[in-house]
Formats: structure tokens, sequence, C-alpha cells
């Protein structure tokens, strides 16, 4: 799903592997799965309560965040991996088995439960494939309300994380899943200053969720041209933050807002 004024990325989460979107995304710099690797790795430490230890990671594409958390490997790596020559030279079935082992061999001994959901059918079933996520679910909340199976899954979720999917989410992805869970369920987003977080932050309010939102900003990933960063000056500006140092350097910049 495309953002308006935001370069449409859309034909990398289609693909049967996650190659397209390394070798798409690597020139931008995308970088917020790293950002959120260490946050995402201490809440799942000290957050997921006995009964709902899974991690449920929204708009989950190929199961990066999973693999960030769950395994001894950076987003660097897994750049470096996916534009290699040897993985170039593979199949995808190749490539599933190849990742199988690599992320079995890098498997933590903290790892918790991953949930994934996605619009993606492909990008959830390669990283089911590959033993990124325990359960996965091609579906958009936005349109229809969760299945039997995710609403099972959801029941069992003690954080909710997201790092890609706020700039086309709204409270109705949000409200179904906390809805389908049956409580209130920690929300960490890294969500983008050109995006107004604030409809999603009353929805998770009005669960009895309180959303601190974090001073620091972290880059996202560079401009794809002037026009995209001339807007996203011009939103951040009227969004009633300062865009010096940081959108008008040439990055999109995050922020946490993580609701508990």
């Amino acid at each position: 799903m495309s953002t308006p004024g935001m370069t449409s990325f859309d034909e990398i989460y289609g693909l049967p592997d996650p190659r397209g979107y390394f070798t798409r995304l690597g020139p931008y710099e995308y970088q917020t799965p790293h950002h959120a690797q260490a946050v995402f790795r201490a809440l799942t430490g000290r957050e997921l309560p006995p009964g709902r230890p899974a991690m449920l990671d929204l708009c989950c594409s190929y199961g990066i965040n999973a693999a960030l958390v769950n395994h001894d490997v950076t987003l660097e790596e897994l750049y470096e991996r996916y534009t290699s020559a040897k993985s170039a030279e593979l199949t995808t079935a190749e490539l599933i088995d190849w990742d199988r082992d690599f992320y079995a061999s890098r498997r933590r001994s903290d790892a918790v439960r991953a949930i994934g959901v996605d619009v993606s059918g492909p990008a959830v079933a390669y990283a089911l494939s590959v033993g990124l996520l325990d359960e996965g679910y091609c579906e958009d909340l936005e349109s229809t309300e969760p299945g039997r199976g995710l609403r099972r899954a959801a029941a069992g979720a003690g954080l909710i994380t997201v790092t890609g999917g706020t700039s086309f989410l709204t409270e109705r992805t949000f409200g179904r899943l906390i809805t389908a869970a049956g409580r209130p369920v920690p929300v960490a987003a890294f969500v983008l200053r050109t995006h107004d977080y604030r409809p999603i932050s009353g929805c998770l309010r009005s669960y009895g969720l309180a959303v601190e939102r974090s001073t620091a900003t972290h880059p996202q990933r560079r401009f794809t041209d002037p026009q995209e960063q001339r807007t996203a000056v011009e939103t951040v500006t009227a969004l009633g933050e300062d865009p010096a140092g940081k959108e008008t350097a040439g990055y999109f910049h995050t922020r946490l807002h993580l609701a508990r």
C-alpha cells in the first residue's frame, strides 16, 4: 500500500522471497528494523506475561523483525546475505533451504513465539517456510475482521510490534486486533514523523493503554527524489515538528510510540 507523497515500494512485497526487498531498499538505506531490534528484544524480555508469550508483528512482510528479535543477526548482515552473488544464483526453493539452516543456526536461547500479520501472502509464506514465524496470517484488518485463526493467535499475544505499517493503517486495525486479543496488549510502533498517529493513540487509550511518545527520532530511509523530500518537510512542519537536521538532511525519520 502506498502513502500520498511517498514513493511506492509495493512491488517488493509480493515477491516469493525477500531478495527484491533488500535489493530495492538498500540504495535508500532503509533501517527502521535495525533501530527497533534492541527495543523489541527488551520489550519481549519484560512485557510478555505468562500465558501470553507471543510477539505479534503487524505488517510483518518477510519476517524481518522476527529474524532480528529471535536470531543473532543484524540488518546489515541480511542486506549482505540477500544481495550477495550466492543468493542471486539460487531458486526460491533453494533459498528457503539455505535460510532455514541459517536461521536455525542463529536462533537465540531467549527467542519468543512470533506471529506475523500482513496483506502479502507470498511474504508471510516465506517467513513461515524458513521458520521465522510460528504462525502467519495474510489478512487486511483495515477492511475485514480477523479470521478465526488470527483471533485465537491474538489471544496469546503479549506485545504487538510494527515498524513499517502505521503510515497506511488506521485505528480500525488496532481496535480489531486488541478486541480479538480480549484484553489491552502493549503496542510498540515506530511511526514516521510525516504520519499523524493521534487517531491510533486515541484508539489505544480507549482500551486502557497509556501511550508514551519518545523524544528521540531515528532515520528511516533516504528520500528517493527532491519532491518526496519537499513533501515530507512540508508535512512534518504542518504537524508541528521541526524538520531541521532530520528531513532537511535527506532522511525520513521515525519515533517510537509505546502503548502499555
